[in-house]
């Protein structure tokens, strides 16, 4: 539908020397050095010592990862830590001097950065912890995080600025298998204009469909966030970063009366009847809840394509198609039955009367240019007892929202 050094003050091992010297950025720097780190609120302030005493050395001491020097770091390898007392500053930034967002834990044991680091960027670190009595240690380090050298593309079923049905599924393809599924679910996000929260599921290893609890509201301005390029999807394989916007547009639902051979749609709050014909006893129409997936047009329709095939072969250009399913169901003119209302002669669709080639006026052509891509379609008292299948087309709605 993108080297690393690591500097530790001297104080790392021992606790770093507080007040050794009143200026100067080498590794043993005091607290006078560090004193543009400290300006935050609650920052620990190194005891004073009088003259001629001897410095106090802090007993906490701050760790940081990976290594001074250290190249190709994973983005989500750093690590910073203090033992034998609290961080109170940790700074994080690029060359260009972005800092990382990041948070210290309520125990001041660690800080961990809010995402995950950029691949193929350098970055500088500095950080400082304070011991029981106050007195302040530091550390600095700066290294480069590793530049893919594979990418797994993500495609999707949503094109820039377009308009959906209050249905939609966003369905994500991954061109690779994706091994750390929760990360690369993170890295996908949803911003929405009403507040509407959205869940993602995976179908199998290089699927991820994305809805919300209940159908879209109609007007919802939707933003996909695609942040991918930094998250490791399989084993040294990266993602890309874009961002797709798309509108909800008004609502269309049709359900469809198996057993009486109807068809409901309302519209933005209209309603209106059609006759159909639905799938045989020997070809049902699969329950359940579908979404239109696309709007096809003229398609052949082989009998020779249908596993279990029944009755007279055929071989059709069919009018008006709208796809439903993955496996082949389609809502779809019919100028070839007179059953409409009357009985179920499909083998598996739902048929509209239409004239060949297609008619504008008639009721599948009405229907299909009042249809767009995201619409739902409801089956219902088809006589085949199994409920569509949640991943065959965007029929997510199948599956409960506990389980999604």
């Amino acid at each position: 539908m993108r080297s690393i050094r690591t500097v530790v003050a001297a104080g790392l091992v021992g606790g770093a020397m507080a007040l050794t010297a009143a200026c100067g950025g080498g590794a043993g720097g005091g607290s006078a050095a560090k004193a543009d780190l400290g300006a935050g609120a609650g920052a620990a302030k190194p005891a004073a010592a009088s003259a001629g005493s001897t410095p106090k050395v802090s007993k906490a001491a701050v760790s940081i990862e990976p290594k001074a020097g250290s190249v190709d770091v994973a983005p989500n390898a750093l690590r910073i830590g203090a033992t034998g007392g609290k961080l109170t500053t940790v700074k994080v930034s690029d060359r260009t001097g972005t800092e990382v967002p990041g948070t210290i834990a309520a125990d001041g044991s660690s800080w961990t950065p809010s995402a995950a680091l950029a691949v193929g960027t350098a970055y500088q670190v500095s950080a400082m912890a304070a011991d029981a009595d106050g007195v302040v240690a530091t550390a600095d380090s700066s290294f480069t995080t590793l530049t893919p050298t594979a990418l797994a593309k993500a495609s999707d079923n949503v094109d820039d600025n377009a308009t959906y049905g209050v249905g939609m599924i966003v369905s994500v393809n991954f061109s690779k298998d994706v091994k750390n599924r929760d990360e690369v679910a993170k890295g996908i996000t949803f911003e929405t204009s009403n507040g509407t929260v959205v869940k993602g599921h995976w179908f199998g290893d290089r699927r991820l469909d994305f809805r919300p609890e209940q159908y879209w509201a109609p007007g919802t301005k939707v933003v996909v966030h695609y942040r991918l390029k930094s998250v490791e999807i399989a084993p040294g394989v990266y993602g890309g970063d874009r961002d797709e916007p798309f509108t909800i547009g008004r609502s269309q639902i049709s359900t469809v009366d198996a057993a009486e051979h109807r068809m409901t749609v309302v519209t933005a709050g209209r309603s209106s009847d059609i006759d159909i014909t639905a799938g045989s006893p020997e070809h049902a129409t699969w329950n359940g809840t579908m979404v239109v997936m696309a709007k096809e047009g003229v398609v052949r329709m082989q009998s020779s394509t249908l596993p279990g095939m029944t009755g007279a072969p055929y071989d059709l250009q069919v009018p008006h198609s709208i796809r439903l399913t993955d496996s082949g169901t389609y809502v779809h003119g019919n100028y070839w039955s007179n059953s409409f209302g009357e009985d179920n002669v499909s083998h598996g669709c739902v048929g509209l009367k239409d004239v060949k080639g297609g008619g504008d006026s008639t009721s599948m052509g009405t229907f299909y240019a009042g249809s767009m891509v995201g619409d739902v379609v409801v089956v219902k008292n088809s006589i085949k007892k199994e409920t569509l299948d949640p991943s065959n087309g965007l029929s997510g709605w199948n599956l409960p929202w506990a389980s999604w």
